[in-house]
Order: structure tokens, then sequence, then C-alpha cells
């Protein structure tokens, strides 16, 4: 078996899906995994993105049935987890509009993050190397500290923490460790982004979120095509069993074999 089909194999992905299929088997697995849990509902953080969009009509649609049919109320809490002022902040709530979200609250994380990053700074001066905190390494704050907010909203709530990570992220290692990726439940695993496009116009999301260029926001300018070097169409041709360009493909699994850590347990002896 070759690499290519080593990795398919192991993040799940078809080659081609049914989109209503997809749909209705992805509300299930939400709604059974809330019973099993004895929660009362799921928290989703709405980035403006189209995957949080998506994760956000699939999580809606599985409470709502839910609560319809257990006469019981559950409950989809969108979250906006700004840093200082969001330019796009208003795909958000266009997101949280188009599936008529009941709950929704906003945290800005900016004072959060600039305090750690300080502290970061502070110690690093005391070990000799006096230095701001990396653009990067801030990046990564900003990721951790929305999940110890969605999580302490979650616990207060009774609540899943859902998270927005599918195959095309999981091939390249593309999300921060205990950061986006330390999450309750991911509905999305085993889609290619362009399988997780298919849901979203399925789904309703507004176009304007479907044709923006994906990015984590973790600083300004960054999207993650310009960042892996790689674009979507081509992770996703590789993840579908398509041919590609074999520095493509070499790339593609060098950056798999590099970022095994993310995507396995922790290690222990």
């Amino acid at each position: 078996m070759s690499i290519q089909r080593e990795i398919i194999a192991a993040l799940g992905v078809k080659p081609e899906i049914d989109v209503d299929e997809e749909i209705r088997k992805r509300v299930n697995f939400l709604k059974e995994y809330i019973l099993q849990s004895k929660t009362t509902g799921l928290l989703i953080a709405i980035s403006g993105g189209v995957d949080s969009a998506v994760t956000t009509g699939l999580c809606k649609m599985a409470t709502d049935e839910l609560a319809k049919e257990t006469g019981k109320p559950y409950e989809t809490l969108g979250v906006f987890q700004p840093y200082a002022e969001q330019e796009d902040i208003e795909d958000s709530y266009a997101v949280a509009k188009a599936f008529q979200l009941e709950s929704v609250t906003e945290t800005n994380i900016q004072e959060a993050v600039d305090e750690i990053a300080l502290e970061v700074e502070y110690a690093l001066k005391n070990i000799g190397d006096s230095r701001h905190i990396s653009i990067k390494g801030k990046g990564n704050v900003k990721a951790r500290t929305r999940m110890v907010m969605q999580y302490a909203l979650a616990f207060e709530r009774n609540l899943l923490v859902v998270g927005t990570d599918h195959a095309s992220e999981a091939l390249t290692g593309f999300f921060t460790k205990y950061g986006d990726g330390a999450v309750d439940i991911t509905p999305l695993s085993t889609l290619s982004k362009r399988q997780v496009r298919m849901l979203a116009s399925k789904l309703g999301v507004p176009k304007t979120v479907i044709e923006k260029a994906p990015t984590a926001g973790l600083w300004a300018g960054q999207t993650d095509e310009t960042e892996l070097g790689i674009t979507y169409e081509h992770n996703s041709d590789f993840l579908e069993g398509k041919e590609v360009d074999a520095k493509v493909r070499e790339k593609l699994e060098q950056l798999y074999k590099n970022t095994e850590h993310k995507r396995n347990l922790i290690p222990g002896i």
C-alpha cells in the first residue's frame, strides 16, 4: 500500500460523498454523544470561517432534534472570541443568524492573551533570553486561551465543546496542539476541505463565508494556504485519492509524518 493510501485510510476520507447522507450521519453522531454524556447541548466557537459555520449548522440541527424528540431543552451555544477587533466578525454573526442560534455570547481574549504573553517574556528574561514572544508563539497562546474560555463556559452550562478540525487539517497538522485540537467531539474529522464546503452549500452557510480565504486568524494577514504553501484543492485531491503532482504529494506526506505527535495521544511509559 502506498503512503498516500495509508494516510487516506488512517483519516477515513471517502473519494466521493453523498452530502445528505453525511449530514444525517454527523447530526446523529452528535445527538448520540450528547445523550451518552448526559450533557445539555453543545458549544461551538464561531470564527467566521466555513469549518465552524458547517459545524454550527450540524450542532443546531442536533440540539433542535433532541429537544423535539425528548421534550427537554437542549442548547447550541455559539461563542465569538475575537482578539481586539476582528475584521470579519460580521461573518460570525451572519452564521449565527443563518442558523437561528438563540444562545450566543462574545468574549474578547486580548487582555488574557497579552497578560500571558507578558509573563512568558518575563520568564524568558529570567533565563537570559530577553526578547518579545514570537508571532507564532503568541498565536498558539491565542488558540489555547480560546479553549480555556470555551471549557469554562461549557462547564458552567453542562455542554460539550465541539471541534471544527477536518481531515485536510489533520493531514498537515494545521491546528494548535491543546488549542483548537483540544475538544470533546469532532463531527468533521473524516471530511476533506472540499467536502466540508459541499456540506456548507447544502446547509445554507452564507456564500461570503464559503468563498473567503481560510485563515486561523492568529496574526495579521495569515492565510492557511500561504502558510502551508499548498492549496486546499491539492490537499483535497490527495485525500480523495486523486492524482497530484509528485512534489505536492511528497510535501503532504512529509507534513503528515512531521506532525504525527499532534494526532496521537500523549505517549508514556
